[in-house]
């Protein structure tokens, strides 16, 4: 077929990235294990365009697995390129990197993941980089924060633990107007359910350890970009040294192709249990955009094809010790970090710790759920027998 930008996504997912007559007929690109590159002459040794990271060079920039896996999910988004990485935060260290330099001025959205806020604290205000956070809702009056020193407006919708729906398209508007790149943290989407580049977003960022991965036994970050930031990005990641194993990648290739019938099945179980604690007398409210009620809705039907099944839930105001004998009776959710694979999580969250520009006051304590595949069914009578401990211990 010559013309594959009207497949769906469902067949992109089955068939990018992989050219089975280049490798004997093999359905899957094999895992290529290399450091070294021979070349058969000094002229073409010498001759290599450094700008060129789709030929083997060197074992840091990729072999054929990497470069599968990076062209599976560029076209799957609809972006220029991508590029992997050895994680999220690696990911987002390299994004963010490219657009720093003494005297920057970067605006951040308050409601990021922290160790995106971390780096940026830590690492990139000390190298003379001004950061800036901002209202997540502040839509298109973000163009009232942009000076001529600002390089980079980063975005993540919906917002990490606190679920925030952002305008992208209308931050991006803003933004472009002024010449600015928009980053976005686009994890929670996916490049499945998210179309980053057709709501104006330059440079998509993934912790493909997630949902593209999917089976909790992968680190990766991925990054796509449109093509006028392509070689920015891809210089600044070449030059943090940042590379991914083969394996790793074939891993995450492996895990993309299912993406689609796992995101739709973990979507349909997430809106059930969230409807139904919804209704539990222990809920004050549960932040999700795929909820007709929720105030980010009408921009997640608008910009989002699907949800992702994590959400949070605000239980009414109750005590540490009952709030974690909840946590600790469940019995289907696993306490840990992460999300996006097959197993069911439940941690407790406290964004008021970290906010810096809004103000985190819910009005009870904070519980982010992951919602894997297992039977729903089950999944509500784990929940159920967890309240009873927590009015036990109330």
């Amino acid at each position: 077929m010559s013309d594959k930008k009207h497949l769906k996504r469902d067949t992109i997912t089955s068939h990018a990235g992989r050219d089975p007559q280049r490798y004997d007929g093999m359905v899957n690109t094999p895992v290529f294990r290399a450091s070294t590159v021979l070349f058969p002459d000094v002229k073409s040794y010498q001759g290599r365009d450094p700008d060129d990271y789709k030929i083997m060079r060197y074992g840091i920039y990729g072999t054929p697995t990497t470069f599968s896996l990076e062209e599976a999910v560029a076209e799957l988004e609809g972006g220029h390129a991508a590029v992997a990485l050895p994680s999220g935060l690696a990911a987002i260290v390299a994004a963010l990197a490219a657009f720093a330099h003494a005297g920057a001025h970067i605006l951040i959205a308050d409601s990021v993941y922290q160790p995106t806020r971390n780096f940026c604290d830590k690492r990139l205000r000390t190298l003379g980089v001004e950061i800036e956070y901002y209202d997540p809702l502040i839509g298109a009056a973000i163009a009232g924060l942009i000076r001529p020193e600002t390089t980079a407006v980063f975005c993540e919708a919906p917002g990490s633990h606190t679920f925030e729906m952002q305008d992208i398209p209308a931050i991006a508007a803003a933004a472009h107007a002024k010449g600015i790149a928009v980053l976005a943290d686009t994890t929670w989407g996916t490049p499945y359910f998210f179309r980053a580049f057709e709501r104006g977003v330059d440079i998509s960022i993934h912790a493909g350890t997630k949902y593209i991965s999917g089976h909790s036994d992968v680190m990766m970050g991925i990054i796509v970009t449109n093509e006028e930031y392509w070689l920015k990005l891809r210089r600044a990641v070449a030059d943090y040294g940042y590379c991914v194993s083969p394996d790793d990648c074939y891993l995450a290739l492996r895990g993309l192709r299912t993406i689609g019938v796992r995101m739709r099945q973990q979507q349909q179980s997430a809106l059930r249990i969230a409807r139904w604690l919804q209704g539990r007398p222990e809920v004050l409210r549960v932040l999700y955009p795929a909820l007709e009620d929720d105030p980010g809705h009408a921009i997640w039907k608008r910009d989002f094809s699907g949800a992702a099944s994590l959400f949070g839930v605000i239980l009414r105001p109750a005590s540490e010790s009952a709030v974690t004998a909840f946590i600790d009776a469940l019995e289907l959710f696993g306490i840990g970090s992460s999300w996006g694979g097959y197993e069911s999580l439940a941690i407790r969250a406290y964004p008021e710790k970290y906010r810096s520009a809004t103000k985190w006051n819910p009005g009870g304590p904070l519980l982010r759920l992951h919602i894997g595949l297992e039977d729903p069914d089950d999944l509500l009578a784990d929940l159920e027998q967890g309240f009873a401990r927590m009015r036990q211990s109330a």
